[in-house]
C-alpha cells in the first residue's frame, strides 16, 4: 500500500478543538478520494472516536492522514499516535460492546467495524498507535 501524491498531513491532538480538526481533515481526504457519502461518514465517525481516545486515554498525541493506493483502488489511511499508558487488556478493549463510557460509545470495536482495515499496536508504558484504512468501492 503506497501513499499517493501530496504526502501525509499531521494534526496535533491536545484538546477538543483538535478532535474537530482531525474530523475535518479526514472528511476532506475522504471527499478528495471520492469515497461514497456513507463511507465518508463511517471513516469520519471512526476517526472522531480514535482522536478522542488519543486525547482522553493517551493524554494527547497526533493524527496522520493520507491518501493511499494498493494499485487497484484508492483509499484514506488515518493513524492515531500517543505516548500514553498503553492498553493493558487489549482483548477487553476490543470486545464488542465494551466502552469506558467517556467516548462516543463506539469503543475500539465499533471503530473497527466502520473501516476496512484496522491495526492496533500498543504496549503498556509505551503508548498506542491505531491505524485505519477505508477503501473506495
Amino acid at each position: 500500500m503506497q501513499p499517493r501524491s501530496g504526502g501525509p498531513e499531521e494534526v496535533a491532538i491536545s484538546g477538543d478543538d483538535d478532535v474537530v480538526r482531525v474530523r475535518q481533515l479526514v472528511r476532506t481526504y475522504a471527499q478528495q478520494t471520492k469515497l461514497s457519502l456513507v463511507d465518508q461518514t463511517k471513516l469520519v465517525t471512526a476517526a472522531s472516536e480514535l482522536a478522542r481516545n488519543t486525547l482522553i486515554y493517551g493524554g494527547g498525541g497526533f493524527a496522520r492522514v493520507e491518501e493511499v493506493s494498493d494499485g487497484r483502488r484508492a483509499g484514506v489511511r488515518a493513524s492515531f499516535h500517543d505516548e500514553g499508558p498503553g492498553i493493558p487488556d487489549l482483548t477487553l478493549a476490543l470486545a464488542d460492546g465494551w466502552s469506558s463510557g467517556s467516548g462516543l460509545g463506539l469503543g475500539l470495536s465499533g471503530a473497527k467495524r466502520l473501516v476496512d482495515q484496522f491495526d492496533l499496536d500498543t504496549e503498556v508504558g509505551r503508548g498506542t498507535v491505531v491505524t485505519v484504512v477505508k477503501w473506495k468501492r
